[in-house]
């Protein structure tokens, strides 16, 4: 059930010093069993001659509003720039009746977000097309390029979702109880007390991650809590598919894998094991980064930059 809250608004959501990309608007556009998807477009600051197309993924709990400076970044580069709100985050039409729950059915449904949001909006998003993939997005852009649901010309990945930091004995099969007794929409993970930055795994930028919360604070819709048993489920299911060599073999345009030497959320090991199974694969591992390396200091953020620069070139983009 959709949030009583939701609405299909046309303004972003603003906080200071976190202005959009030059030109940006809000395109709302259907998913599947019709929800109301919304995305970020931003032109290339030189139409006439576009380098291409970003396509932003951001990771769980994240939205929009959150990758306008690497949105801008993007642009600077001479892209356009799209990104998307996730079904059931950011502001785009939530899954449960309780919207905090961090739940999905299945990562199909995360897939068929990206596929029809890229196809709905073509006409604003020139060729060539680039990924830039952030954790879960990582995963749902892996999984759509390798079963080509999308067709993109080199991918970028930020500490991807591809194995799970903690995967106990037993977790699958608890995750398939869960599911079969009709307890997939309730938490895995009961909410805790409030995040600080003190007490934060994911960045040491005090800034990037004040940003997150400012935003939330202006709009509390854009806030999404813990993980439900659905989501883990899907979690798992969508991982397993990237075990099968033969799959990873399909992607073989460039490729650039950028892990966090701090990483407490995602399992860098499964990085290495899949890098080595794509044809063409640059990994770097970022001394000194937490998980979110695009919201790291300024110094972590561009090891990643410089690696995209070189898959740019890799990919002749």
């Amino acid at each position: 059930m959709p949030s009583e809250s939701f609405s299909q608004s046309e303004v972003f959501v603003e906080v200071p010093g976190n202005p959009p990309p030059q030109g940006a608007e809000i395109i709302w556009f259907k998913g599947s069993a019709g929800r109301n998807l919304r995305a970020c477009i931003a032109p290339a600051l030189s139409k006439s001659d576009p380098r291409g197309t970003a396509i932003v993924c951001p990771g769980r709990t994240e939205f929009i509003e959150k990758y306008f400076e690497v949105g801008r970044e993007l642009q600077a580069m001479g892209f356009a720039v799209v990104i998307l709100d996730w079904p059931g985050q950011g502001l785009s039409e939530r899954l449960l009746e309780d919207t905090r729950k961090g739940h999905i059915d299945r990562f199909e449904t995360f897939m068929g977000a990206l596929q029809g949001g890229l196809e709905q909006l073509q006409e604003h998003l020139p060729r060539p097309y680039v990924s830039v993939a952030h954790s879960m997005g990582g995963a749902i852009a892996l999984a759509a390029i390798s079963q080509k649901l999308v067709k993109v010309d080199a991918a970028a990945f930020c500490s991807p979702m591809w194995g799970l930091k903690s995967h106990f004995l037993g977790m699958r099969y608890l995750v398939w109880a869960m599911r079969a007794t009709g307890r997939s929409g309730d938490y895995a993970i009961q909410p805790g007390p409030a995040e600080t930055f003190e007490t934060n795994i994911v960045t040491h930028d005090k800034r990037r991650w004040q940003l997150q919360r400012a935003l939330i604070d202006a709009h509390p819709d854009l806030e999404l809590g813990p993980v439900t048993w659905g989501w883990l489920g899907a979690s798992l299911d969508i991982l397993t598919t990237f075990s099968k060599p033969k799959i990873l073999k399909e992607v073989t345009i460039p490729v650039f894998v950028a892990s966090a030497a701090e990483e407490q959320l995602v399992d860098n090991a499964s990085h290495e094991k899949i890098c080595a199974r794509l044809p063409d694969c640059e990994h770097v591992t970022i001394d000194g980064a937490m998980h979110e390396i695009l919201m790291e200091t300024d110094d972590r953020r561009q090891e990643f930059w410089e690696g995209f620069q070189r898959l740019l070139k890799r990919a002749d983009i």
